[in-house]
């Protein structure tokens, strides 16, 4: 079973930065993944960014694509999303999410096939 524990939420006006840690208990096998999701009041959720355990390639949704930056420190077991350039309708809460083994790209953004969730952490950008 792994536990994954976010941090890093908070309240920021428009264009402003936040960076978001998630911290996994627990093996994930290099051939799994962890990315982040966010669901914003009364909509579903969606996927905005992920990475293979075992590879530096990242996927990220187009509406966050070159403001947002997924990475994971291997040394640290961490997850990272850095969000630059925030916008009001990025405000959501927001989720780390992870499994434990490969799905095909396509599906990486697909909260479906997540197997282990965080509690989420709020995000509310001001315009």
């Amino acid at each position: 079973q792994v536990q994954l524990v976010e941090s890093g939420g908070g309240s920021v006006q428009a264009g402003g930065s936040l960076r978001l840690s998630c911290a996994p208990s627990g093996y994930i096998r290099s051939s799994g993944y962890m990315g982040w999701f966010r669901q914003a009041p009364g909509k579903e959720r969606e996927g905005v960014a992920a990475v293979y355990i075992g590879s530096t390639s990242t996927y990220y949704a187009d509406s966050v694509k070159g403001r947002f930056t997924i990475s994971r420190d291997s040394a640290k077991n961490t997850l990272y999303l850095q969000m630059n350039s925030l916008k009001p309708e990025d405000t959501a809460t927001y989720y780390c999410a992870a499994r434990d083994g490969y799905i095909i790209p396509s599906r990486l953004l697909m909260s479906d096939y997540c197997q282990y969730w965080g509690q989420g952490t709020q995000v509310t950008v001001s315009s």
